[in-house]
């Protein structure tokens, strides 16, 4: 876990790309590049953003990915309110949706016959 208070942020910069600033280890890179992230070497030095051109859907769908995937390695970190796709309808529930249970049935070959 990163040893950092400062957060992962993930934004859209003001080209339009989506990148990672803040403060992340090589597990937390690893979990970006696991989402789709790409590291690439800049001015700056290396640089994790997502591959450009690939729509903004898909960049929202990658960005609240690797959000929920850090959040559940506990990370501390941000995702600009504009790359989130889990918004929730007005009326429903906030938290996980879970499929309804189903109950143990014996398989057709251990069905008891009377």
């Amino acid at each position: 876990m990163n040893a950092s208070p400062e957060p992962i942020r993930i934004t859209r910069a003001q080209g339009g790309q989506v990148e990672v600033e803040g403060g992340f280890d090589a597990f937390a890179g690893h979990i970006l590049l696991r989402a789709g992230f790409l590291s690439v070497r800049s001015l700056h030095g290396r640089t994790i953003r997502l591959p450009i051109g690939m729509g903004h859907d898909w960049e929202n769908e990658q960005s609240t990915w690797a959000t929920q995937m850090l959040a559940t390695a506990r990370y501390p970190v941000r995702l600009d309110p504009g790359l989130d796709t889990r918004r929730t309808p007005p009326n429903r529930p906030v938290g996980l949706v879970r499929p309804p249970a189903m109950t143990a049935q014996a398989p057709p070959s251990r069905a008891t016959h009377h």
